[in-house]
């Protein structure tokens, strides 16, 4: 009776994580498809959670709600137009400066034809001008940014989602408690979340805004074209964890090699290393602390697979969307044990 009952336990035990897998399965192939819904959503739902403590400021200064909100939206438009003027200045100046760039990278390769020669392998400049074209440069992170700039015709919607969610914020609490049955430990878990996100946004940005600054000036020094265009760049990309410093870095280091040659391209590389390591591995940690909780690990995998869910996007808001299955697992017992996998090192001692 007790094989009996030890078989049945297994059977069951089987049968739950197969239909367990099969849902996870069909759930993730059903967030791949409304993608185009999910997204706006996401970015409003993130922008709400980061300006909401500001229109919260404002409302303890005596200025309505509306009109705080109001305030608010008006800054984040202002901010999103600067950098589309920058990036769109840019890339029209850039294009128009092709013919001139294509000699310069012709003048850098021509003494591949001499030492071709001197190995009997026959190379015309010709042959090299067609397969050099200094409009990869711009193609390296145009696919990155392909996501965040398709958003744009999403952007009103985004901006309109924001405004209604930061006027119903301060209704969230009595929503809550009029729907569901423990709605102190939700209110916890959304403040929790709320903090931590706020938190790790406002680190970021510091981080960004010194890796940013510091890189412009670099490439000042260096005398490269566009420094404001790369330095915005670098603030954008640090975003992502640990491949955005590098998808910032190759354009400004291609340029610098077109321009210059190898020896100023890897001056360029050399100071986003410098740049990098000083910030990534000295400033923001000690900015950050414990941060959301997370392994180093689990955010180089998260990013894998928010990028692979949502796109560049998703790369963006990997380490947030992780952060909310994490706390959504801890409050579920068949769950806490994966969200004890995702947590820090140094969590798992409390």
């Amino acid at each position: 009776m007790s094989s009996e009952s030890e078989k049945n336990v297994n059977t069951g035990s089987i049968s739950r994580f197969l239909v367990g897998g099969a849902a996870l399965v069909v759930l993730l192939a059903g967030l791949k498809a409304a993608t185009p819904i999910l997204l706006p959503f996401l970015l409003a739902l993130f922008i709400a959670i980061i300006a909401n403590p500001f229109v919260v400021q404002l409302t303890r200064w005596h200025i309505p709600r509306t009109l705080a909100v109001f305030v608010v939206l008006v800054f984040i438009v202002v901010v999103i137009i600067g950098i589309a003027g920058v990036v769109g200045s840019s890339v029209s100046s850039f294009k128009q400066s092709i013919p001139e760039y294509r000699e310069q990278l012709l003048a850098h390769f021509y003494w591949l034809t001499k030492v071709a020669g001197y190995l009997d392998i026959h190379i015309s400049k010709d042959m090299i001008s067609s397969y050099l074209d200094p409009g990869v440069i711009f193609g390296v992170f145009a696919n990155t940014l392909s996501g965040l700039s398709s958003m744009a015709t999403d952007l009103f919607i985004i901006l309109l989602t924001t405004v209604f969610m930061l006027l119903e914020a301060d209704s969230l609490p009595r929503k809550l408690d009029s729907a569901l049955h423990n709605p102190r430990f939700r209110l916890s878990q959304i403040d929790r979340f709320a903090r931590a996100v706020n938190h790790y946004m406002e680190v970021k940005t510091v981080v960004s805004l010194i890796t940013a600054v510091s890189i412009t000036v670099a490439l000042w020094f260096f005398h490269v074209d566009y420094v404001i265009l790369w330095g915005l760049l670098a603030f954008l990309l640090n975003f992502i964890p640990n491949v955005g410093s590098l998808l910032a870095a190759l354009p400004a280091v291609l340029l610098a090699i077109v321009q210059y040659g190898l020896s100023t391209a890897l001056g360029v590389a050399l100071t986003y290393v410098v740049v990098n390591v000083v910030v990534g591995n000295i400033i923001e940690p000690r900015l950050m602390g414990k941060g959301l909780g997370l392994s180093s690990l689990v955010v180089v995998l998260s990013l894998v697979f928010w990028g692979w869910l949502f796109g560049s996007v998703g790369m963006l808001l990997s380490v947030p969307l992780t952060m909310i299955v994490k706390i959504g697992l801890e409050s579920s017992p068949h769950g806490h044990w994966f969200a004890r996998l995702l947590s820090h090192p140094d969590e798992l001692e409390h």
